[in-house]
């Protein structure tokens, strides 16, 4: 008892002692977890603007990307015919001749004569050019329409031979009458393709 009484100053040194060293020990733990981890937590209103920002989808710039390229298409199309303008001025003001004025300020008859030729030679070379389109255009068709029936008729002539040579028996076996007039042409074929070469 003695001991408790004599030492009961020192106990309260020796009781605040160890517990204020506890609290620094957790106070420098927390703190070397908060520096390992990156610093403190961030707030919710942080967490949500930063997750706001750096979302990729954002209707407004997809909105601008898509009338840029509309208005490029617009440019595009506007530049295009005005190129085909200014060639067709180009050719008209070849063919028209120069107009000259007299003295009181009237076209004379020659030139009302040469702007009826220039407009009926216009006239007539529009209607050249278009024939010839025309003309180019059904050549192509008939190619085409060519093309489509000689693949028409090939299809058909490979659906017929298959469809023999998948004949079968009652009993299940492949019919080999086809089969052979197949292998048969086939060799004939191209012992024919070898005689070409030879030849």
């Amino acid at each position: 008892m003695k001991n408790r009484s004599s030492n009961g100053g020192n106990k309260s040194e020796k009781i605040d002692g160890p517990k204020s060293v506890n609290m620094k020990n957790k106070y420098e733990k927390k703190k070397k977890n908060l520096q390992r981890l990156g610093g403190g937590g961030l707030s919710l209103e942080v967490f949500a603007n930063a997750k706001s920002t750096n979302s990729h989808y954002n209707p407004s710039s997809i909105k601008k990307h898509r009338e840029f390229y509309r208005n490029a298409k617009y440019v595009s199309k506007f530049k295009r015919s005005t190129k085909q303008q200014n060639l067709w001025n180009d050719l008209t003001s070849a063919i028209r001749p120069l107009e000259d004025e007299n003295e009181d300020g009237e076209k004379s008859k020659i030139n009302r004569k040469n702007k009826k030729k220039s407009s009926y030679s216009l006239r007539k070379l529009y209607e050249k050019t278009r024939e010839e389109e025309d003309k180019a255009r059904i050549e192509r068709e008939a190619i085409v329409q060519a093309k489509k029936e000689q693949r028409e008729k090939v299809e058909a002539q490979r659906k017929a031979t298959r469809e023999k040579m998948f004949k079968k028996t009652r009993y299940g076996q492949p019919v080999m009458k086809y089969r052979i007039e197949q292998l048969l042409q086939t060799i004939q074929g191209s012992s024919e393709k070898s005689f070409n070469r030879n030849t």
